[in-house]
């Protein structure tokens, strides 16, 4: 299954001998997902059956949908003229002025209160023109999401490779921060029991207790495994925003905890890196639908 990002741009025309009717739809980032259709009140009886099928084949972003529609030039606007409404409009100005002679252009008649009374919202026609253009621009719009998805995708894996270079080399630098760690304490026992005394298997229990404390192989095998959940999202696809989201967190909760629990300088300097690439993860997972 692919991946999608949240935006896009779709278009779709198409065309009969007497309209053209164009649609455009514009995506972006949402939480939800949203549609706003920007469009002639000709066409609310199809709004809820176009929102339907948007609504099928995007499950987030914030959408506005604009549809336009022009009569086919080659259609002669002469044919649109009412005959009997000339006819009464002479009549009765031949009825106002007797015996004068009107002077009136034919292009007079073009005008609106001249032309046949039309209900274009109940020519089916243009309606059925309309789900046709909308579906050509749904389906150009999908493409325009998977291709950015796919781009996103492999940013992200770009900046996961860069977070598990600084993770290996926190995770081999584990066991000699330990020993790290054991050799200060032992030190700091042999400067002090010459000068207070001091009971050995205690205090050695005591460095136990604190290495254990100081461990963080725990957040290791944690990092691991969100890593793996990570690969398969977005090997699996489909609707992966809101989980890479989630892992985000729980990897930066993790590589936190790795960070306040080592007093190495390498690992402080690699914890840091791993959160740069934590946050550029972060941002371009929000993308995606």
């Amino acid at each position: 299954m692919a991946i999608y990002s949240m935006t896009g741009f779709g278009r779709g025309e198409a065309e009969s001998d007497s309209y053209t009717v164009t649609v455009e739809i514009k995506s972006v980032n949402h939480r939800f997902k949203d549609a706003r259709f920007k469009m002639s009140s000709l066409f609310n009886s199809i709004e809820l059956d176009l929102k339907k099928q948007l609504f099928k084949k995007v499950k987030r972003g914030s959408l506005d949908i604009y549809i336009n529609f022009k009569r086919a030039e080659a259609r002669s606007k002469f044919e649109e003229i009412d005959s009997e409404k000339v006819k009464d409009f002479i009549e009765k100005m031949e009825s106002i002025l007797p015996g004068k002679e009107l002077n009136i252009q034919p292009g007079e008649f073009l005008r609106n209160e001249f032309l046949v009374d039309q209900d274009l919202s109940k020519d089916q026609a243009l309606l059925d023109l309309t789900k046709d253009a909308f579906s050509k621009a749904l389906e150009t719009l999908i493409e325009s999401r998977l291709s950015e998805g796919q781009k996103l995708s492999k940013v992200i894996e770009d900046h996961k490779f860069l977070y598990l270079e600084s993770f290996n080399k926190v995770n081999g630098l584990t066991e000699e921060f330990q020993k790290h760690v054991e050799g200060k304490l032992r030190k700091r026992f042999e400067d002090y029991k010459s000068e207070i005394k001091v009971d050995e298997p205690r205090f050695m229990q005591e460095v136990v207790f604190y290495l254990e404390k100081m461990d963080v192989h725990e957040e290791i095998n944690r990092v691991k495994s969100h890593i793996e959940k990570l690969d398969e999202i977005l090997t699996k696809g489909g609707e992966t925003g809101r989980q890479i989201d989630f892992l985000i967190q729980e990897l930066n909760r993790e590589t936190n905890t790795i960070g306040s629990k080592s007093s190495m300088q390498d690992i402080s300097d690699n914890v840091v890196q791993m959160k740069v690439q934590l946050e550029k993860m972060r941002e371009q997972g929000l993308n995606l639908e």
